[in-house]
């Protein structure tokens, strides 16, 4: 029996996780739960699951949520709550589904503990991949990603020599905006930049599909996760989501990793690597799918894949500036503030002014963080 942690409980990937622990409660419990604000979905787990601890962010809720949960739980909400979790708790496997930067430290602290880390949260390796790594071989911890994409090289190089890798190629949809011209970015609404066709994601995500600021993040997510240079990681456009990312080797030869849009298949294969368990999850058929197509992404109409790889060979704090210049302006779109074409102008303004810091430590991470989210948010 393994018991799970899972950061940002309330989300997607986070009711995902939930949903395939479901299936085996033989294999699995649930030590914990956080969430930013959602009690009403929170509190609904917490009566199924029975986690020793849950973690409120939002203060004002945490009294709420403690008269409409009527049993043995603790409720923690203070500013380093998710830390103290990942710090002090019992747990063997951590999920980290929260979206964006906050993932990052307590993502650290569970690493420090040797735990296994099934990984959704971009965020963690692309600002501070080297560290993490580091962390990772010195505490005997375990990255295994949850990500549709990593997850399929993860299990595309079972067995595999990484010497013998001549290239890693990520797929993507192209987002919702694939068949649009690039002047139809400045008109683009929050609703048609939302309306993904192939996965139901949180917003955020999905605004990064549609500027495939996603897939920039996942190039250099696999730069850290799989140790190959940035010249060795290609993308391809894959309407169907079907193959969800290949390996090439030196031979020539390919192999593929393939299955419907469905995040519960990553997230069970990490929760149980190296087993594979059975499951009734819907299965693949290939028939009936029919066509599978492929095409090169268009870098000057998705300018934020551009600056991703940009970002990498820049390297240094490149990839952090990069990063929490997205969040906000992504933030800045969905709240009607900036157009759609401006998100990729707002993180080339942030990586031309924010000083960037080779070999930085945490702190300096956190602080270079910090002042680009500053900078955007002052921007007119």
């Amino acid at each position: 029996m393994k018991k799970v942690l899972i950061l940002g409980s309330t989300g997607s990937i986070g009711v995902n996780a939930l949903n395939v622990i479901r299936k085996f409660p033989d294999r699995f419990s649930v030590a914990g739960l956080t969430a930013n604000s959602n009690i009403s979905v929170l509190s609904e787990q917490i009566k199924e699951f029975k986690p020793q601890f849950v973690v409120i962010k939002d203060k004002s809720k945490a009294k709420e949520l403690s008269e409409i949960v009527n049993q043995n739980v603790e409720i923690i909400s203070s500013e380093n709550a998710l830390v103290e979790a990942a710090q002090k708790y019992d747990y063997d496997i951590l999920i980290g589904a929260i979206v964006g930067f906050a993932g990052l430290t307590p993502t650290i602290e569970a690493i420090k503990r040797g735990k296994r880390i099934a990984l959704a949260n971009k965020e963690t390796l692309v600002v501070a991949g080297e560290i993490v790594t580091r962390l990772v071989a010195e505490n005997g911890a375990e990255i295994i990603p949850v990500d549709s994409e990593h997850s399929a090289i993860y299990q595309c190089l079972v067995g595999e020599n990484l010497n013998e890798v001549e290239k890693l190629i990520l797929t993507a949809s192209g987002g919702p905006f694939l068949n649009k011209e690039k002047s139809f970015f400045d008109n683009a609404t929050v609703n048609e930049a939302l309306n993904h066709p192939n996965w139901k994601m949180g917003s955020k995500i999905t605004i990064d599909s549609a500027t495939m600021m996603n897939k920039g993040l996942e190039v250099i997510e696999a730069h850290w996760l799989f140790g190959l240079p940035v010249e060795k990681i290609d993308v391809v456009i894959h309407p169907q989501s079907i193959i969800h990312s290949m390996v090439q080797f030196v031979d020539g030869s390919i192999k593929a990793q393939l299955g419907i849009p469905d995040m519960k298949l990553p997230i069970q294969y990490a929760l149980t690597f190296p087993e594979r368990l059975s499951n009734n999850f819907e299965r693949t058929n290939l028939p009936l799918i029919n066509n599978l197509t492929f095409f090169e992404p268009d870098f000057d109409k998705f300018e934020c894949l551009k600056l991703a790889y940009l970002a990498l060979q820049t390297g240094g704090t490149a990839p952090c500036i990069l990063n929490a210049a997205n969040e906000i302006a992504v933030d800045k779109f969905l709240k009607g503030f900036i157009r759609f074409s401006e998100i990729p102008k707002l993180i080339n303004k942030a990586l031309d002014k924010i000083e960037n810091h080779s070999n930085p430590d945490i702190e300096t991470i956190i602080e270079c963080d910090k002042l680009t989210r500053e900078f955007i948010n002052n921007l007119n």
